[in-house]
């Protein structure tokens, strides 16, 4: 009788944890994994990081130029102040000297755009010269639990909710197959193949598994993170302004850490704050490499969330009064300090002159960011193929062969970065693909004339739009809109044409069929859809007739 009784015992105890564990998983399944992810691979206290060194003694012969290619993520146009602009935050209270300068020493490329409307493609566009859409790479990896997770904490007031597709999540593959295809040939590569030595600093966001990590293409040394954020700093270590009301900040906070990994190794604690690490190994990295021909690949995540400044930084701005704000400008503050470390280690070992210098950014500041003038004077959020969504800063300098001062109006896309960098280091074009970017050098070497015809293409999913000459057409089939203007007229995107223009809407239209039809299907599906408002930031509340468009993602 009592074995009885001791065996319904442990049967109600099993089937109570079975439950509450069954229970668990579908009402909190990110902050389980979050956990069990933790456990699993803990990030060990800082260590040294040990580049590798190059020659001890400088090459007589000529040797191409140093390439240095440096990209910030979610920056607004509107952050920098190289154009005059910088009101993004406070009303020009964070000026960016450093970035600045690499345009004033060089070319501006006043209108340049990002590949995408978010990073992970924009990214993989930078990488290889390619529409990331060429071999399936047209939307940002989102796993399932996290796509499910989205929708449960987004706020439930809006007319417009996010979109979860649970229908198509069996097509999703592992979170760290989700990349860009080992068969890409990259700028690494490309290089590697001039004999430079090759380096990743930061972000990557172009897949984890084996053949798509940095170290599997083309880079000799990797050192940051692979996924699509990281803190800066352990949270008491910092200042941070947390956004109410958006999920995806909410998982940030949850589930990331400092953490860094060299060369593919177990993760470490960067032990500063994040930016200024990232500044000093690149310093480092120059230091390592200065006689010998070197890319170095900087991809800082700022000021991508969560929102954290190092306390200086903070104390520094008590003129702007918005908390938020001032630990965004605080963020923008440090990485305008990393570019002012990275180009005085350039000139300090006497190779400044001769290293090709890239600044741009992934694509246009964030919606949910909660800050209304960055991207101003245009409309539209990363997220949107409005200008506001991917206008980004290109600054190239190279003293020993571009002429300071200069500003270019020509259309220019982050396509263009591979072929430029191959024409500067002498190295073919990766054979038996298109290259859809073009070498931008004869234009701000030479002087040549701009192309006659140019067009620029934007697809994520239901959503593209066009560039053609001035005119720009964008067609999104949820909600079904489209809208044409004359940048030449009309650079903010104010008045639409599209009714009165309709032999313009016809033609563009019939060119992204074009388009369409040489494009592979995506690798993985879009597993959410978000709507984000053209005109006013997430927290903004919502109002009838607020133009919008869903992001699939």
């Amino acid at each position: 009788m009592r074995a009885v009784k001791r065996r319904s015992i442990l049967f109600l105890v099993l089937l109570t944890a079975g439950v509450a564990a069954w229970a668990s998983w579908h009402l909190w399944p990110v902050q389980i994994m979050v956990v069990a992810y933790r456990f699993t691979h803990p990030v060990a206290a800082n260590r040294p990081v040990h580049w590798a060194q190059g020659p001890a003694t400088r090459p007589s012969a000529e040797r191409p130029p140093n390439i240095v290619l440096i990209v910030a993520d979610d920056l607004g146009i509107n952050d920098i102040t190289a154009e005059g602009r910088g009101t993004g935050v406070a009303g020009g209270l964070v000026p960016t000297p450093n970035i600045d300068a690499i345009a004033r020493k060089g070319a501006d490329f006043t209108v340049a755009y990002s590949a995408n409307a978010t990073c992970s493609p924009s990214r993989a566009a930078l990488m290889t010269g390619r529409y990331p859409q060429r071999f399936g790479f047209e939307f940002t990896a989102v796993p399932d639990q996290l796509a499910k997770y989205v929708p449960r904490y987004s706020p439930q007031d809006r007319p417009h909710p996010t979109i979860y597709h649970a229908d198509l999540q069996e097509q999703v593959p592992p979170m760290a197959d989700m990349g860009m295809p080992s068969s890409e040939v990259t700028v690494a590569e490309v290089l590697k193949s001039r004999g430079y030595h090759t380096i990743h600093l930061g972000k990557w966001h172009l897949g984890e598994a084996r053949g798509m990590r940095p170290e599997d293409q083309g880079f000799d040394e990797s050192l940051g993170f692979m996924a699509a954020a990281s803190k800066y700093e352990p949270d008491t270590a910092s200042v941070a302004a947390k956004l109410p009301g958006d999920p995806l900040d909410r998982l940030l906070w949850l589930a990331l850490s400092d953490g860094v990994q060299f060369n593919g190794g177990p993760p470490f604690h960067a032990g500063e704050y994040l930016t200024d690490y990232l500044s000093d190994q690149a310093t480092a990295a120059i230091r390592a490499n200065r006689n010998r021909p070197f890319f170095i690949y900087l991809a800082f995540n700022a000021p991508h969330t969560p929102f954290q400044a190092t306390r200086a930084d903070y104390s520094a701005l008590g003129a702007i009064k918005n908390p938020r704000a001032r630990v965004y400008g605080a963020m923008v503050r440090a990485l305008d300090r990393g570019v002012g470390k990275v180009m005085a280690a350039l000139k300090a070992q006497g190779i400044g002159d001769n290293t090709l210098v890239i600044f741009t950014n992934d694509n246009g500041g964030a919606w949910y960011a909660g800050l209304r003038d960055i991207n101003k004077p245009y409309r539209g959020w990363k997220g949107t193929f409005f200008e506001g969504g991917i206008r980004v800063p290109f600054f190239v300098s190279w003293p020993a062969r571009i002429a300071a001062g200069q500003r270019v109006t020509m259309p220019t896309d982050q396509i263009d970065v591979l072929p430029t960098l191959a024409a500067a280091a002498g190295a073919p074009l990766p054979a038996g693909r298109r290259i859809d970017g073009i070498n931008l050098l004869p234009f701000i070497t030479r002087h040549a004339p701009p192309p006659s015809k140019r067009i620029l293409f934007w697809r994520s999913g239901s959503y593209e739009a066009v560039r053609d000459g001035g005119w720009k057409l964008q067609v999104s089939r949820d909600p079904p809109r489209i809208w044409l203007f004359d940048l030449a007229a009309d650079p903010t995107e104010r008045s639409d044409l599209s009714a009165r223009r309709p032999d313009v809407v016809a033609k563009l239209r019939a060119e992204l069929a074009a388009h369409d039809r040489e494009l592979a299907k995506p690798l993985w599906p879009a597993l959410l859809e978000e709507p984000i408002r053209i005109d006013v930031p997430a927290d903004a509340p919502w109002k009838p007739a607020q133009d919008y468009v869903y992001w699939p993602n």
